[in-house]
């Protein structure tokens, strides 16, 4: 890429392996941009995509970006776009051939390049698919030596900005503010429609304004050369961008006020965020560090096998009947118990219910063990037998299965020089990609002081949501809720209201788990971590919502006292 005046206009058309597959077509021809990124990858991707190479070595990549290639390519060579994606999973040498192959019949002298050194399943036995996060300058490495498309495996979802800003502004590994710029760009735009008022927690306000939310259009991002940023959409598309889109999907699977990758660690605490304009947000003030020694490893591996069946008791007596199936059933499976059996009661069930389904409450039973057999046959026999002799009402949601495989999910660190970092050019060259020299040890940063309570007043018993929003996400087995306000006196309230004794009251779920409170006072937001909330990672179901993605909406729906000023 040669560097050219004015901002760089970074696009993405996809939040996940299976988005709106014609996003990829509506960026190109909604309006101007430089790069159109895609991020397919996610930590349960990675799982699945290992099972496709185990049926199938040439497999290993997401298939459907071939797929939007074969009607997009073309154009976004008309119009000079480059295209930046992960959809290269756990085989991006492969699916650069693949591009190759199509371009060659579509007649378009395209040239694409990949990223490797990510896959060290090799060394790490036992595993399905084990990838080291790598940033983006294997990216800029391709870009620069003029590459069209660049496909990689696991870089970091903000890598796809990174990359091509580095590339494109010359920055270098020591430009640690440009970087973090970046990455806040990049965290924003990797969720497509999230930014856009897709999962937005005041949806219901923004249509009684008159948007348009049911089908939001997908990000953009103006950067400019010191890293801050404008994220807005192509006019005419739906949804919309403010302060509150932007601020929910910035807290969207963090932590703390330290955002670490590979590239640079990025301050949250110190973004600002201002309105810009109509759908126009303005982001400015992130400040970089040094990114740590070590780089994070995702490793997957079958954990076994799952079966589950979802009991329905309707009626009267329903803790009777639950109590009556778990007794039957536990004497049934004594003989050869399953190693691990769970049982939730979800009481979704209402007196003097209008229908069937609004006086029934579910009985969950899930069992996992190493064989299969133990959790099939023996599990689903002994269900069904039950049939004419349990509670009454008996009836399942469906009968359980032959069990299925389901997969386990951890985080390992590797030092910065322990991958292979290269940079695949599509004339074959190889260049090695550097890693960080300039780092430092990840440490916490001081908690910042509270601001001034509110004012005691009046006060109501209401809905959290009222007042704030929140937004809620998986990181392998823990869970983070970011909540924000969007006044300095809702702010007051929440920042002394909401601690991690009150979290704990609210999501009970947590009680016995570490939780931890992170303030970002310019965002105003509060930021929880929950540790072990879903067991070994999203791909073992763990909980009823297996990713979190609903813990924060459950956040606001309970009652606390607010102030009536605030409502």
């Amino acid at each position: 890429m040669t560097r050219q005046p004015g901002p760089l206009r970074i696009g993405n058309a996809s939040g996940f392996y299976g988005d709106r597959f014609d996003a990829m077509r509506e960026m190109l021809t909604g309006g101007e941009l430089d790069v159109l990124t895609g991020d397919y990858l996610a930590e349960l991707t990675m799982l699945i995509l290992g099972r496709d190479r185990l049926k199938d070595p040439g497999a290993g990549y997401a298939r459907t970006f071939l797929r939007q290639l074969e009607e997009c390519l073309g154009l976004a060579r008309e119009r000079g776009v480059r295209i930046v994606a992960n959809a290269g999973g756990l085989n991006p040498a492969g699916l650069a051939d693949a591009v190759r192959q199509l371009a060659d019949r579509l007649g378009l002298p395209v040239r694409v390049a990949h990223v490797e050194g990510d896959d060290l399943t090799a060394a790490n036995p036992g595993s399905l698919a084990a990838h080291a996060y790598l940033g983006g300058f294997g990216i800029a490495v391709c870009l620069r030596e003029g590459a069209d498309v660049v496909v990689t495996g696991r870089v970091t979802d903000a890598a796809l900005v990174t990359g091509p800003a580095a590339a494109h502004f010359g920055w270098g590994p020591g430009d640690h503010d440009r970087l973090a710029g970046a990455v806040v760009a990049g965290h924003v735009l990797e969720c497509g429609a999230q930014a856009t008022g897709g999962n937005y927690a005041f949806f219901h306000e923004a249509a009684r304004s008159g948007r348009d939310l049911r089908r939001p259009g997908f990000p953009l991002a103006e950067l400019h050369e010191d890293g801050s940023c404008v994220i807005t959409k192509h006019p005419g598309t739906g949804g919309f961008v403010d302060v509150g889109t932007v601020t929910a999907q910035l807290l969207y699977e963090t932590a703390g006020a330290r955002y670490a990758g590979p590239d640079v660690t990025a301050r949250l605490d110190t973004v600002r965020l201002t309105q810009d304009g109509p759908d126009r947000v303005r982001i400015e003030g992130a400040r970089g560090e040094a990114p740590p020694p070590t780089l994070k490893v995702g490793v997957n591996r079958l954990g076994g096998f799952r079966n589950e069946v979802a009991f329905v008791l309707t009626g009267l007596d329903i803790e009777a009947k639950a109590g009556l199936v778990r007794e039957q059933l536990t004497d049934a499976l004594a003989k050869s118990p399953p190693a691990e059996v769970r049982w939730d009661l979800v009481r979704t069930d209402r007196p003097d219910a209008p229908s069937e389904e609004t006086a029934s409450a579910l009985l969950r039973l899930v069992v996992r063990d190493p064989s299969q057999e133990a959790v099939g046959r023996a599990l689903s026999g002994a269900a069904i037998e039950l049939a004419l002799a349990s509670y009454p009402g008996f009836h399942v949601l469906a009968p359980p299965g032959k069990g299925s495989p389901y997969g386990v999910f951890e985080d390992v660190y590797v030092p910065q020089d322990g991958v292979d970092h290269v940079a695949v050019l599509h004339d074959g060259r190889r260049i090695p990609v550097p890693p960080a020299h300039d780092t430092v040890v990840l440490d916490e940063v001081p908690e910042p002081p509270l601001p001034q309570p509110l004012s005691q007043g009046p006060t109501a018993r209401a809905p959290l949501g009222l007042v704030a929003g929140a937004r809620s996400g998986d990181k392998g087995g823990n869970a983070n809720v970011g909540v924000w306000v969007r006044s300095d006196d809702a702010w007051r309230w929440l920042a002394h209201e909401l601690t991690v004794d009150r979290f704990r009251q609210l999501i009970p779920e947590s009680g016995r788990l570490k939780v931890t409170r992170h303030l970002l006072p310019h965002l105003r937001a509060l930021n929880f971590v929950v540790e072990g909330i879903l067991g070994e990672g999203v791909a073992a179901q763990h909980r009823f919502d297996p990713q979190a993605k609903a813990l924060g909406e459950w956040l606001r729906s309970r009652h606390l006292d607010i102030p009536e000023i605030l409502l």
